[in-house]
């Protein structure tokens, strides 16, 4: 199962989107848990209601471009893993937290704003391990090119709302264009005095 899908080619590496750039990779010991709170029923269920919240766990490798955060899941040893594969846009990053428990290793928590119909709701929490590097470089990394996506959507949405074409003002200044120069009247209005 996959969700919010990645297209993968044949090595399991996600192709890339037009105009995709990949900032960093973590290669193999990423350790994902997903919890999708009231989870919709799973296709195999006829009757509606609620799915229950529900945890997915896989290991596998993590893509961090200028566009998302793709997690592949390695092929497990036996059986199918919870899920294949998780592809999420920067800008459906709700929030990111680097976590530093007392007990047990540092870990990036996020949370997604769910794309419809991809297999999320919203609420949905990533909890992001690494088993042999430090996690904060890769938190880090990810807040900077989050940021930069957000800005720089910020600015397009500034350069649509430009501001309105504006005619040529007439004489006095004001916005009506030029009146035909035989229209002008030769005398002043009555009760106009010099």
């Amino acid at each position: 199962m996959a969700l919010n899908w990645a297209t993968l080619s044949p090595s399991r590496q996600p192709t890339p989107l037009a105009h995709e750039l990949t900032i960093r990779t973590v290669d193999s010991g990423v350790d994902i848990s997903l919890r999708v709170p009231d989870a919709p029923p799973t296709a195999g269920v006829t009757s509606g209601g609620s799915g229950g919240a529900k945890t997915l766990k896989a290991t596998g490798r993590l893509w961090l471009t200028d566009q998302r955060l793709i997690f592949v899941s390695d092929p497990p040893a036996k059986g199918a893993p919870s899920f294949d594969s998780l592809s999420v846009p920067l800008l459906s990053l709700l929030s990111t937290k680097f976590e530093q428990p007392h007990f047990g290793s540092n870990y990036l928590l996020i949370e997604i704003k769910a794309t419809p119909g991809a297999g999320l709701v919203d609420g949905t929490r990533v909890e992001v391990r690494f088993k042999d590097k430090g996690v904060f470089e890769f938190a880090s990394a990810l807040e900077k090119t989050r940021e930069r996506v957000i800005y720089m959507k910020r600015q397009s949405a500034d350069e649509e709302d430009g501001l309105p074409a504006y005619s040529t003002p007439g004489p006095s200044g004001s916005s009506t264009p030029y009146p035909p120069a035989g229209d002008i009247p030769s005398e002043n209005p009555p009760g106009y005095d010099d």
